[in-house]
């Protein structure tokens, strides 16, 4: 992997944390960069779930693709805030 390889699924992964975490309900008390490391995360099994059902590679742009990667973002990032969440209070 590149380094223009990296720099791009770190910013694909934060715009797909941030949008999974707007699909989120409620509030999640997790730091930004936890948002960027589950959208990097959901970005890539999204983009295999799409793969299972054929959708990963179509013409133009990839609709199906996409909202596959920010509903499994919204679930991580629901996720992620309960634990880091319960963490938290634990202090």
């Amino acid at each position: 992997m590149t380094v223009t390889g990296i720099i791009t699924a770190i910013i694909i992964g934060a715009i797909i944390g941030f949008l999974g975490r707007l699909v989120a309900p409620g509030k999640q008390d997790i730091p930004i960069w936890l948002t960027v490391v589950v959208g990097i995360v959901a970005a890539f099994i999204g983009t295999w779930i799409a793969g299972l059902f054929g959708v990963a590679d179509t013409r133009g742009i990839d609709w199906l693709e996409i909202v596959m990667q920010v509903v499994v973002a919204a679930i991580g990032v629901i996720v992620v805030a309960g634990i880091y969440g319960r963490r938290a209070i634990r202090r």
